[in-house]
């Protein structure tokens, strides 16, 4: 599957189950040790499938990296918070220099993806501006936030759209995507605004995607 060996097909399946398991409640009301358990784990095992080939280590990194922050995202305490957002910052660096280091790579590529280039570094002035007023005083961690996760995406344009690797940019647009709707869900939305219906779903689809797509596309084109 996807590439993948039996072993790893099971474990994704189970990750798969985890995710789906999340998206049916994450839209319930308070924080849970359920929720955190499921949204923990549909992560941890994708970072457990790429430990077990030996050429995905800093994908392995990465994904773990990424497990801790949404296992510390998902309580309810400022200091959790931060450890979240640290362990991501943590995430999205690794990811960066994957991409950065990727046999495949060529930076050139920036130059004809500048548009795409031009528009995330906008996207990061307005996510500093907007958040910066209305994070309070976690406003300097977000705003430190921001620039990591953009360095992550402009070095996924680096990487080839051919074969496996193809899914390696879309995944890291779904990233950035999945970060913006959180922080506007966050800092931003009002309690009452009618869009927090659906932001819930629309962060957790495009997040694990995200990572599962990383997953799949450094796989088959490693």
């Amino acid at each position: 599957m996807f590439g993948l060996e039996s072993d790893s097909t099971l474990l994704f399946l189970a990750a798969a189950f985890c995710a789906l398991c999340y998206l049916a409640i994450c839209a319930g009301p308070g924080k849970s040790w359920l929720k955190t358990l499921l949204k923990t784990a549909s992560v941890a095992l994708l970072a457990v499938i790429a430990f077990l080939a030996a050429e995905l280590m800093l994908l392995a990194a990465a994904l773990m990296a990424c497990a801790i922050g949404d296992f510390f995202l998902s309580r309810d305490e400022d200091e959790a918070f931060l450890t979240g957002v640290g362990a991501f910052a943590i995430g999205h660096l690794a990811y960066a220099a994957l991409f950065y280091i990727h046999p495949s790579a060529d930076l050139t590529r920036l130059e004809a993806g500048w548009p795409l280039v031009a528009a995330l570094l906008l996207l990061g002035v307005v996510m500093i501006v907007v958040l910066f007023r209305r994070a309070g005083p976690l406003r300097w961690a977000v705003v430190v936030y921001v620039p990591v996760i953009l360095v992550m995406g402009i070095m996924a344009i680096g990487i080839p759209l051919e074969g496996g690797l193809a899914l390696i940019l879309p995944a890291a647009l779904l990233f950035i995507f999945s970060d913006f709707v959180l922080a506007q869900e966050m800092f931003v939305l009002d309690d009452s605004h009618r869009l927090r219906r659906v932001t819930p779903y629309a962060v957790w689809v495009s997040y694990w995607s995200a990572q599962a797509l990383f997953l799949v596309g450094l796989s088959t084109g490693a």
